[in-house]
């Protein structure tokens, strides 16, 4: 079953977008591997030459400018962790350029901040220009532009697995590839006896959650949690994800070719979640959070329905009618985002009220539901599940 529907996925999927970790692109001296370099812009030039485009995510800015300059550890300080990715990234855009090139393909450099998909327009435009550099044949190459980001928690994608995530969902590409220095999701700790790789896993839970085993340090500020975290952002807007190691010279062409490689996060989605919802699920800056009870979570989630005001028990912050809101159950699970079509000063006075009782309170009625169906994405259905 497993082996037919990866085929399937690889088959059907005419856009991937592939995301290579630091350790996959640097050796132990923090230095760029050109052998490594060479390898993977030999495989992206063996897919695409069978049709189908290719976006590289692409770390190691950091490391590379680390080793251009003989630092041994990582900067703590912002200025100086964005100078040494300044000068990083020249040294990785040149290095995926030589790799390219002498195989008759472009490489296009594209480096992105959070700002840039938060705001609707500047993603649609993001969105059409890495659909024309595709057009011309080109391999985008984007990375998190470190050198402008200030505070990560509010301007920072956190990991270039979520901007990968982000990326394949901007796109609709219905296949995501992780490449790291493992060789996938373990059903325990890889160093324990009996170990094994999970080929195929169908739905994201906490049980799935619970195997994230990330280890500390180094260069790379992914693991194996932002990596499930990343598989669930794009399963849920209707795609796959495969996780893998990056370290073989054949693993994105097998891949590719359908074979097992890796762990495969499918879609339980039948079809791609529509464009607007995409942003809305995980783009689109959230002014607030409305808290609401069992049932309406229930209404949303499992039946497909809009928030209505009844079932809203609190709310956090403060927002104006048509922003983005976050729809969180009791215990802070954050499950849905939306377009909220009533104030946070009027939300707190019809809260928990029936449809027809909101015109006698605020004087009138314009809308029946908080947030509508047409304009809500569901982001996680498991109850325990953390996105």
């Amino acid at each position: 079953m497993t082996e037919s529907l990866r085929q399937h996925i690889a088959s059907s999927a005419r856009l991937i977008v592939v995301k290579v970790g630091t350790r996959v692109l640097t050796g132990p001296d923090g230095l760029l591997d050109a052998a490594r370099i060479d390898s993977l812009g030999r495989q992206i030039d063996a897919v695409a030459s069978r049709g189908v485009q290719v976006v590289l995510v692409s770390s190691g800015a950091v490391g590379a400018g680390m080793g251009r300059i003989g630092l041994a550890r990582r900067p703590q300080e912002l200025a100086h962790l964005q100078a040494v990715a300044a000068i990083g990234q020249s040294c990785l855009i040149e290095a995926y350029e030589r790799a390219l090139r002498g195989r008759g393909r472009h490489v296009a450099q594209v480096l992105l901040v959070a700002d840039d998909l938060q705001d609707r327009a500047r993603y649609l435009n993001i969105r059409n220009t890495l659909r024309t550099l595709l057009d011309y044949g080109a391999v985008p190459v984007i990375n998190e532009n470190d050198t402008v980001s200030v505070e990560e928690l509010r301007t920072s994608f956190g990991d270039n697995d979520r901007l990968a995530a982000l990326v394949a969902t901007l796109l609709a590409a219905p296949l995501l590839v992780l490449l790291s220095d493992v060789d996938g999701l373990f059903d325990r700790h890889p160093s324990e006896p009996g170990a094994a790789i999970l080929t195929h896993v169908p739905r994201i839970d906490a049980a799935v959650d619970g195997l994230a085993r990330d280890r500390p340090g180094g260069l790379s500020k992914g693991g194996m949690a932002s990596k499930i975290n990343a598989a669930r952002i794009v399963t849920e807007a209707g795609g796959n994800c495969i996780v893998a190691s990056g370290r073989s010279d054949d693993c994105l062409e097998r891949i590719c070719a359908g074979q097992p490689v890796g762990t495969l996060f499918s879609s339980g989605r039948t079809v791609t979640m529509p464009a607007w919802k995409r942003w809305l699920g995980w783009s689109a800056d959230a002014r607030g959070t409305v808290v609401v009870d069992g049932g309406a979570r229930e209404a949303v989630v499992a039946g497909g329905g809009s928030l209505l005001a009844a079932g809203v028990t609190g709310l956090q912050g403060e927002f104006a009618a048509g922003d983005v809101v976050a729809l969180a159950a009791a215990d802070g699970q954050v499950f849905a985002r939306g377009l909220v079509n009533y104030a946070a000063t009027e939300m707190r006075q019809i809260a928990g009220l029936r449809t027809e009782q909101i015109a006698a309170v605020l004087g009138y009625c314009p809308y029946e539901e908080v947030v509508h169906r047409d304009n809500l994405a569901v982001i996680c259905r498991d109850e325990q599940a953390v996105p």
